[in-house]
């Protein structure tokens, strides 16, 4: 079955950096765009991210310039490197497979991760 499954979060000072990784299996991942959300406690999920199968890739405009996202086909693998971390970052961070829609809408996704958690210290 699909499983997605986030690595890599914890907690880190204002300024820091952290790099997320999600693992996929069960379904040919060089076919499919992937993406990464966050949620904070309260709060819906919000786009962070998006790398289409062909790397074309999209950012918030609340994170462009300090995260990156990329992949690795050949580990079925996306990762999120966070640089200049803001308390504001701090949230539950969650990859997803699209499945069909726009890239910054969740419900554009069918698959989930559980998510990792990303706290940023002030």
């Amino acid at each position: 079955q699909v499983q997605l499954v986030e690595s890599g979060g914890g907690l880190v000072q204002a300024g820091g950096s952290l790099r997320l990784t999600c693992t996929t299996s069960g379904f040919d991942f060089s076919r499919f765009n992937m993406g990464w959300f966050r949620q904070a406690p309260g709060e819906e999920r919000q786009f962070v991210a998006h790398i289409t199968w062909s790397n074309y890739i999209s950012y918030s405009e609340s994170v462009k310039g300090r995260f990156t996202i990329s992949r690795d086909n050949a580990k079925s693998t996306t990762y999120l490197e966070m640089n200049s971390l803001k308390p504001g970052d701090t949230a539950n961070y969650l990859c997803a497979r699209h499945g069909s829609g726009v890239y910054y809408s969740a419900s554009g996704y069918d698959y989930w991760g559980q998510g990792t958690q990303v706290t940023v210290s002030s």
